[in-house]
């Protein structure tokens, strides 16, 4: 007795769907983990939106090594810094951070800058380049509220929420590769 034809293809679907499902699990995570293609940025970076319109004027300013430095690294919301970074191995925390340790190898920066709330609300961090940013109220991180990539081509790589109360702040820059940084910090529109 010939098996019919509906049985043959049920059959071939089942050993199909047998052997080729490690390698299309395989394939489908690599898709779901790989990051996604980068957009195509000309040579001047594009305006970022109204509320991050600060972006364009940093300023350079050194970061502070310890919690005595802050008195002369302070920035103000709207306003973008290229802060320069100091070897992690020098700086000394205002507050334990969250980021993760970076290997022993690893040659990171870090530093510190003080920020003065003067109206409480949600308020957004920008950077330009992958680092941890902490925000310390009264020695204590501020849960982050939100995070995410900044707008394309505008040369902010990252941007973190946070919702501040009125009063000095400490913002933590953590394990950045690069010796500098550029921040801004502006309420959420």
């Amino acid at each position: 007795m010939r098996p019919s034809a509906f049985t043959v293809w049920r059959l071939a679907a089942s050993v199909v769907a047998v052997l080729g499902a490690p390698f299309v699990g395989r394939v489908m995570a690599q898709d779901m983990h790989s990051p996604a293609a980068a957009p195509t940025c000309g040579a001047t970076p594009a305006a970022p939106p109204a509320d991050l319109a600060g972006w364009r004027n940093a300023t350079r300013l050194a970061s502070a090594a310890d919690p005595a430095g802050l008195a002369m690294a302070t920035i103000a919301p709207g306003a973008a810094e290229v802060l320069t970074l100091q070897p992690a191995a020098k700086v000394r925390l205002a507050a334990p951070t969250g980021a993760r340790a970076p290997a022993a190898d690893a040659a990171g920066f870090s530093g510190m800058v003080r920020l003065k709330i003067t109206e409480a609300g949600s308020y957004r961090v920008a950077l330009s380049s992958p680092a941890w940013i902490d925000l310390v109220a009264g020695g204590t991180a501020v849960a982050a509220t939100g995070h995410g990539h900044g707008p394309a081509c505008t040369g902010i790589r990252k941007i973190v929420t946070f919702t501040l109360q009125p009063g000095d702040h400490v913002l933590q820059v953590v394990n950045s590769r690069e010796p500098s940084v550029a921040v801004l910090v502006a309420p959420s529109a």
